[in-house]
């Protein structure tokens, strides 16, 4: 490779441009968060900065760089990923247990001089996170500017805004119309006394107004701010994305359609004397700061954010046929697997594409609903590892292979991970599997008081893990949109989630169960079901809800330490293979049927 152009090269280049600046405007430290104005998990290519400068390919990660240091602030699910990555870039890693955790800001706050100044775009940094590093850094006077895009100064070929048409999301999918979500909406700010409502979150966006885009990698939504009001309301978006008849049809519905860069003119128009409701964790620093002083602001949580969570009865069935379209996809994809192993080589990339391509002959299928995770052995000890063609690993020999995927359909979001043997698993391997098989069946049996705040649940999970010394370094479950985002609030069963009253679990949610082990070096074991809030009892002590388990697929019994599981552990796993056997049979043929059949078979004590 020509080291003129070697990577290490590039992001030294990029680091040292960005200390040039830096020094222009005579800051002493300058953020780069992996976010942009609407704060999104996924990224569009514009707003990719974090990866640019670093070359860490990660969804998360916090980039600090000073005259003389540069570090990258990753938590527990990137470390190996990043170590490799950032090796030679002369980036340190610096190593958080979780994504909540603040260790960037107690860094800063350490280490820049007194009446320093630290830079950062404000365009792209959280209100809410902005808050806790100025709290932090006033108590030696450092000033924090937000007013600079250095990006902007250094990524001279940087990618502009995206232009993906956007569309709507009809009927049947689309079970409630526009009107009655905004006239819902509207009902909601009259009660908390708003005049006005902004709104970043590009999923409630989608969700409000009933249309999907391809903005965002994996995620059906398009970029956009709006301003609702009592009687008009202002989409803002790149101009040409929403085609004529379409901006006419909204037009009619007093939806007006604005270019992006007039979002900032129009909050700081919004009438004086008025109120507007924002929230807090999903709305930019630069953003806010648009807002005229003399408009009072409301923050809470988008009322959005609640409604998209709790699925309706109508979308619940919608729900339920993509999960049998994608279980007779997954069918098909281990059924090839299965027949293939041994015959022709086969890679941890070859499995991504077979199993895209599987999900594609479905009907109703979009896009995959995230970078598919296929990691043999030590691969998979990596929670959020991603094969390329220039690095990945063979399927040969014996082990674990962890496929974590998922699919966007019209009528739902999938989100499934399975471990499959590929020969002979050891005994520790087995021991590994039937541990976190223990505890996705424990939550997935739990019955809980409607309201609990979910973060409360994680511990379920994890006890029969906990059991045997053993722990994981991620959550155990996030919500899930409907043909929307695969992450969605607002609950999240996370041992590192605080348990907000916002995170209550309520009927219709979907949220995923995902405990995991991971040995670093060796396997790694993940099995993943979505489950659906549904009443249970109610009586003297309240309302209770239990999980209905949404996911069709089998579960590789070939991996299991039967010794260490219980009775009615087995009952459930069989009971579960019955289902997914009633449901999948009559919509495959062929080997795909043949291995539905083996792979439900019972499980004998």
């Amino acid at each position: 490779m020509d080291t003129a152009t070697s990577p290490n090269i590039v992001i030294h280049k990029r680091i040292t441009s960005l200390r040039l600046v830096m020094a222009q405007h005579r800051l002493d430290a300058y953020i780069v968060p992996s976010a942009d104005p609407h704060l999104s998990e996924y990224l569009p290519e514009r707003w990719q900065s974090r990866k640019w400068l670093t070359g860490f390919m990660g969804s998360v990660g916090t980039l600090i760089v000073t005259p003389t240091f540069a570090g990258l602030w990753v938590d527990s699910r990137y470390w190996v990923q990043a170590e490799a990555e950032l090796t030679g870039t002369g980036i340190v890693l610096m190593k958080i247990q979780s994504a909540a955790s603040n260790g960037h800001i107690d860094w800063l706050a350490e280490h820049i001089p007194v009446n320093g100044c630290v830079g950062v775009d404000g365009m792209v940094l959280g209100l809410t996170a902005a808050r806790a590093i100025e709290q932090a850094l006033t108590i030696k006077q450092v000033q924090l500017r937000s007013d600079i895009d250095l990006l902007q100064q250094i990524w001279l070929d940087r990618p502009n805004l995206p232009t993906n048409a956007v569309y709507e999301h009809v009927a049947p999918y689309a079970t409630q119309s526009r009107a009655e979500k905004l006239a819902a909406l509207r009902k909601t700010m009259q009660e908390k006394g708003a005049d006005w409502h902004f709104v970043s979150t590009l999923d409630d966006i989608a969700w409000l107004f009933n249309l999907r885009g391809a903005d965002v990698s994996y995620n059906p939504v398009f970029v956009a701010h709006a301003l609702i009001g009592m009687e008009q309301i202002s989409l803002f978006l790149a101009e040409g994305k929403v085609p004529a008849d379409l901006q006419s049809k909204l037009a009619a519905e007093g939806i007006v359609i604005r270019p992006y860069v007039e979002t900032s003119t129009a909050l700081s128009a919004l009438p004086i004397d008025t109120t507007l409701l924002i929230d807090p964790r999903r709305v930019t620093l630069g953003l806010r700061q648009a807002v005229p002083v003399g408009v009072k602001v409301l923050e809470a949580i988008n009322p959005s954010t609640f409604s998209k969570s709790r699925k309706s009865d109508a979308e619940a069935s919608h729900v339920r046929q993509a999960m049998e379209q994608d279980g007779a996809a997954l069918c098909e994809f281990f059924s090839w697997l299965e027949s293939t192993l041994g015959r022709e080589r086969i890679t941890e990339v070859t499995i991504d594409e077979q199993i895209t391509a599987a999900r594609a002959r479905r009907p109703g299928f979009v896009c995959p609903s995230f970078a598919t995770i296929a990691g043999f052995n030590a691969n998979g000890a990596m929670p959020h590892y991603r094969a390329t063609p220039a690095s990945h690993a063979v399927i040969e020999g014996s082990g674990l292979l962890l496929i974590d995927s998922g699919g966007q359909y019209l009528n739902g979001t999938t989100d499934i991970t399975r471990v499959v043997a590929i020969g002979e698993p050891s005994a520790e391997q087995k021991r590994d599997f039937t541990l976190v098989l223990k505890g996705t069946l424990a939550l997935s049996c739990a019955q809980f008081p409607l309201g609990l705040k979910a973060p409360m649940l994680d511990a379920i999970a994890r006890a029969p893990i906990w059991a045997a010394g053993i722990d994981y370094g991620h959550g155990t479950g996030h919500g899930v949109g409907y043909f929307l985002n695969v992450h969605e609030g607002p609950q999240s069963i996370s041992v590192y989630g605080m348990p907000e009253p916002h995170t209550a679990m309520e009927a219709g949610m979907i949220t995923s169960i995902e405990p995991g082990i991971y040995r670093a070096g060796k396997w790694g074991v993940r099995i993943e079901n979505l489950v659906l809030n549904v009443p249970a009892i109610s009586g003297e002590f309240g309302d209770y809800l239990r999980f209905e388990t949404l996911t069709l697929c089998p579960i590789d019994t070939r991996c299991l330490d039967r010794s260490i599981l219980r009775a009615d552990e087995i009952d459930w796993l069989n009971h579960y293979h019955a289902e997914v056997r009633r449901r999948l049979q009559p919509l495959v043929s062929g080997d795909a049927l043949a291995w539905l059949l083996r792979h439900t078979a019972p499980v004998e004590m």
